[in-house]
């Protein structure tokens, strides 16, 4: 029921969904009967209501959603993965309250001290992951660590990638850069087992040879949102050039094929769908003005993080990471 759209989205993109799979099914959580006058009745089981009579506001307080909304559309959607009856969530809500909600009732893995929520974001190699982008603010080098392994396991699940590159987002590539929360982090990262290639700057997200980029929610918000808005820029002064003159116009025809690959390749809602991390269950969090197109895409990550038992792959990989480390610090024998 959440985001800008609510069931004027979330409900035909799901029946889409299923049109290519079938083999899956959805559950709809929210507004009983406005669900089901949306929905077509001929999915059947594939497609079933489960009600929940209030709904959270974009604007809400985290706190008072946990406290207060206990038959939200978001808190009975989570509260289904937490039983089993479905397997993941996926909401255009909240994202402060579906970060808190999915915290509180999924729990968080063993040795994972916080939740991170990352996505994919376009690039010349095709697409690199980044994390966190935007749920915790401040942190320290330990958390990043741990975003670290949480990221490149991800990637190595759901890319099929054996060994994905990391790296630590930083001011400069030189080893004096950075502040000191980055700096330990990197030499942490420097002594684990992951493929850590050590520091990129922002140019490298979109520019470089990494697949997994690591920095605090702060930063990894602004550059979320920075690349966002430098995508619609480039978009825009396009369609003015092109739009300048008869000529421009007709250039423009000519070169059709060529942009609409360019704006496939850089459509922000083909790569819409965000995971939240370290949880004991898959939640995915859709951008609040997702259309059809996009929303459907979350549910696509969705559906891959199950096949690839994103979360337990996670919780194996941080105990891992931890032997190594206690197996580094502990003195050798005489």
């Amino acid at each position: 029921m959440g985001g800008d759209f609510g069931p004027e989205v979330v409900v035909p993109a799901a029946e889409r969904f299923l049109r290519h799979r079938p083999e899956v099914r959805l559950i709809l959580v929210g507004r009983e009967d406005e669900l089901r006058r949306r929905s077509k009745p001929e999915w059947g089981e594939r497609l079933r209501v489960h009600p929940a009579t209030e709904t959270v506001g974009m604007d809400e307080l985290p706190s008072k959603v946990l406290r207060n909304k206990k038959d939200s559309s978001m808190r009975v959607a989570i509260n289904l993965v937490q039983t089993g009856e479905a397997q993941a969530c996926v909401s255009a809500g909240n994202t402060g309250a579906l970060m808190a909600t999915a915290r509180f009732v999924l729990k968080m893995l063993d040795r994972v001290d916080r939740p991170a929520i990352i996505t994919a974001i376009p690039s010349l190699r095709a697409q690199t992951h980044v994390l966190d982008l935007g749920a915790n603010v401040d942190c320290s080098a330990e958390h990043l660590f741990q975003f670290a392994v949480m990221g490149s396991e991800l990637v190595a699940a759901v890319e099929e990638l054996p060994s994905p590159t990391v790296g630590l987002l930083n001011i400069g590539q030189e080893e004096i850069k950075g502040n000191e929360q980055v700096k330990e982090a990197h030499e942490l990262l420097s002594r684990s087992s992951l493929n850590y290639v050590g520091y990129v700057e922002g140019d490298d997200i979109f520019l470089g040879d990494v697949d997994v980029v690591v920095c605090d929610g702060f930063v990894g918000n602004v550059a979320l949102k920075t690349s966002e808005g430098v995508a619609k820029l480039v978009s825009q002064r396009l369609k003015e050039q092109f739009s300048r003159n008869w000529l421009t116009r007709l250039s423009a025809l000519a070169a059709m094929p060529v942009i609409r690959r360019f704006r496939r390749t850089f459509d922000p809602r083909r790569y819409n769908g965000a995971s939240l991390l370290g949880l004991r269950g898959i939640v995915i969090k859709s951008h609040g003005g997702a259309d059809v197109l996009a929303f459907e895409n979350a549910i696509r990550i969705a559906e891959k993080e199950i096949h690839t038992n994103v979360p337990q792959r996670i919780a194996e990989r941080v105990a891992l990471q931890l032997k190594v480390r206690a197996a580094q610090s502990s003195p050798e024998t005489p």
